[in-house]
């Protein structure tokens, strides 16, 4: 386990709840309900929460009585970040759930992110109906738009106050994730009666203790359509490569993926295992090796790879609004040091540069996707109307649970000697290590 999560799973309640719930299932899941973090023999006993027992987790699900009077609760939706396949199967799923199984009657959209929570920006709220909302599912992007960037907490909490919210439901990456956090401490701060549930949004599936993120599938299955692309093109003609460049700013997991799943990729470059240009075991030398064997070649690179190639000493490091740092572009700068390194040989290469990120992003969620982001938009409904704050709703251990927002951060990593990615050098056979 790492060292900077807390070993206190609990998760924070808004008061005691009375209220019998309405919704109409045969089963209720117990507050005593857990998941033991360490599911391995030699680990489970390893770590202890605050009571002496093995740490384990809240399991998520429907409970029995409620917090909020659904006749008397009115619930806001917003989504924050980039775009991502998905967003919209989860607005869907938290209004059908609110209106049709609890009856909660006044569901609102917040417009353009957090920004929408901001008097000067003057974004509209959207009343969110099952009939508004009933076959967003089958669009890419989200209907509530999104933004970037930090805004006022307390003139977020202002805005929930004039609206008279109850519930708030955001969905986003790591830095939404961390703003919600900052907005359920000061809504605690100052004793409103508000919930605030997360439900993580991140494509590049790079959030720590979460199994899988929504829009993950999908991007895979998009970025294999690429890699399909890419493969036909350097088979057809000398000494063909094939560059696909993807999404994966600090973690190769879409990568990784999606050369699993299309194995015609022969290099796989992410931002977890560095490698050399130059030199005899270098990138490129194993490059030329492969088109002298193979006579073509696909290169599949996540857009954080390599950036230690790109940046020039003592250059700034730049931060988009989010504080997510401005990569440099690794496809543009490997397709010209190929046909660099090739001309100077005096080798002849046919390259073809593919570059799908937006389209990847901004399609709508396959079918995997759709039911994952159901079972997410669900059990946040749950969690929040049973008085459930400061969480979010993830996959662990394929179990939905309810996680502390306090211990999410951006730390899922491809583990350079893990089963992932052996099997991604079993089924590219590059090179274990292209360093010299």
């Amino acid at each position: 386990m790492n060292k900077d999560i807390s070993d206190d799973f609990s998760i924070q309640s808004l008061g005691e709840c009375t209220i019998p719930s309405p919704i109409n299932v045969s089963y209720f899941t117990p507050e005593s309900r857990r998941l033991l973090f360490n599911i391995y023999l030699d680990q489970y006993n390893h770590l202890r929460d605050p009571d002496g027992f093995p740490l384990s987790v809240e399991v998520a699900g429907p409970r029995d009585k409620i917090f909020f009077d659904p006749s008397k609760t009115k619930a806001a939706i917003v989504t924050c970040g980039g775009l991502c396949p998905g967003i919209n199967d989860v607005v869907r799923t938290i209004v059908m759930e609110l209106h049709h199984r609890y009856g909660v009657p006044n569901i609102i959209g917040i417009r353009y992110g957090f920004q929408g929570l901001i008097p000067k920006f003057h974004h509209s709220i959207v009343e969110l109906t099952p009939d508004y909302v009933k076959e967003i599912n089958t669009l890419g992007g989200s209907i509530l738009s999104s933004s970037r960037g930090r805004q006022d907490i307390g003139e977020m909490i202002n805005a929930l106050k004039r609206m008279n919210v109850n519930l708030l439901f955001c969905v986003g990456g790591d830095g939404t994730m961390r703003a919600t956090e900052c907005i359920t401490e000061e809504i605690t701060r100052r004793g409103h009666n508000i919930g605030v549930i997360g439900i993580p949004k991140t494509i590049d599936n790079d959030l720590n203790l979460i199994q899988k993120t929504f829009g993950f599938d999908t991007a895979i299955s998009e970025s294999v359509k690429a890699i399909q692309c890419a493969h036909v093109e350097a088979r057809g003609a000398p000494n063909g490569i094939g560059l696909v460049k993807i999404m994966g700013r600090q973690s190769g997991h879409i990568a990784a993926g999606a050369a699993l799943a299309q194995t015609d990729v022969n290099f796989v470059l992410i931002p977890e295992v560095p490698f050399d240009l130059e030199g005899g075991n270098g990138f490129l030398k194993a490059v030329e090796n492969r088109l002298r064997e193979r006579s073509h070649c696909v290169i599949l690179v996540a857009e954080g790879a390599g950036q230690e190639h790109l940046r020039r000493e003592g250059q700034p490091l730049e931060k988009d609004a989010s504080g997510n740092p401005r990569l440099l572009d690794i496809g543009i700068f490997l397709k010209t040091s190929i046909e660099d390194y090739f001309k100077k040989i005096g080798m002849e290469i046919n390259l073809k540069y593919i570059d799908p990120s937006y389209m990847i992003r901004s399609v709508p969620a396959n079918a995997a996707d759709s039911m994952y982001c159901g079972a997410l938009g669900q059990y946040a409904v749950h969690a929040g109307m049973a008085g459930k704050t400061g969480m979010l709703v993830g996959l662990m251990k394929d179990e939905y649970v309810h996680i502390p927002l306090r211990i999410i951060r951006s730390g899922n990593r491809v583990d350079p000697g893990g089963n992932i990615w052996m099997r991604v050098l079993e089924a590219t056979g590059q090179p274990p290590s292209m360093r010299n």
